[in-house]
């Protein structure tokens, strides 16, 4: 997908240097949240805004018009050069691949927030800054607070099934999730307990649902994460748990 095309249900609004790709029911919200800057801007000068952290802060807002609860970020570089990289990259930027992948995961039958609006503003010439609007799942949790002390064993059982019923749907689909860590994994009341949700679903990548690097992988790389609390912040976690429920290798 290129920063050129628009899919389906989903129209282009301008303002300056800003381009915004909205689902069409939502285009005079982009529009109003254009008119203050951009979306994340926009977002965090929202007096009823609600802070989330992550690898940078994002915004929990109701749009302006509509009133649809939704999830704002901004797109940031991690690893080594992030103190130089910050926020820009180039076009096409991660955005309408993240939208690609949400709305292919979707069709898959794997829960991930919608992204129903992402915008782009063109920065220094050649760079992009890219921001990213989600549906807001109310009530989530990301699974790394359910392995904190003080969560009782049941709890914490229960997020472990709903991960991994997550991680046997990315598999069935043949999706392969690059940076699977128990941050990126979002716990949110369902109509028969848990259910999981996937995030940063740019890091997606579709193969054959029955290739090892997809059955193995996001296993592998979820139980790497769930150590790695383990041995460095002190999360509760027992090998026996997760080999119970059929995420090892």
């Amino acid at each position: 997908m290129t920063e050129g095309a628009t899919p389906a249900g989903y129209v282009r609004v301008t303002a300056g240097r800003c381009t915004v790709v909205t689902r069409d029911a939502l285009a005079d919200d982009a529009r109003a949240l254009l008119a203050e800057g951009m979306l994340y801007e926009a977002a965090a000068r929202d007096l009823g805004a609600r802070s989330l952290q992550g690898r940078g802060v994002a915004y929990a807002i109701a749009l302006p018009v509509s009133g649809t609860r939704v999830v704002v970020r901004r797109n940031r570089h991690g690893g080594l050069f992030a103190p130089l990289t910050r926020d820009l990259f180039l076009p096409p930027t991660r955005a309408p691949y993240e939208l690609d992948m949400a709305r292919r995961l979707g069709a898959a039958g794997v829960r991930t927030p919608a992204v129903v609006m992402y915008g782009l503003e063109r920065v220094h010439a050649i760079f992009c800054r890219a921001d990213v609007v989600t549906s807001e799942i109310v009530g989530g949790r990301d699974l790394s607070t359910y392995m904190q002390p003080g969560v009782t064993n049941e709890k914490r059982a229960e997020a472990w099934c709903a991960a991994s019923a997550l991680v046997l749907a990315l598999n069935a689909a043949g999706a392969r999730h690059h940076d699977l860590n128990v941050k990126n994994i979002l716990l949110a009341p369902g109509a028969n307990g848990l259910d999981a949700w996937v995030l940063d679903v740019d890091r997606v990548e579709f193969r054959a649902s029955n290739e090892a690097s997809v059955r193995l992988g996001n296993a592998a790389r979820l139980l790497r994460s769930a150590r790695k609390w383990r041995d460095e912040r002190g999360a509760v976690f027992d090998e026996r748990e997760i080999a119970a429920l059929d995420l090892c290798p």
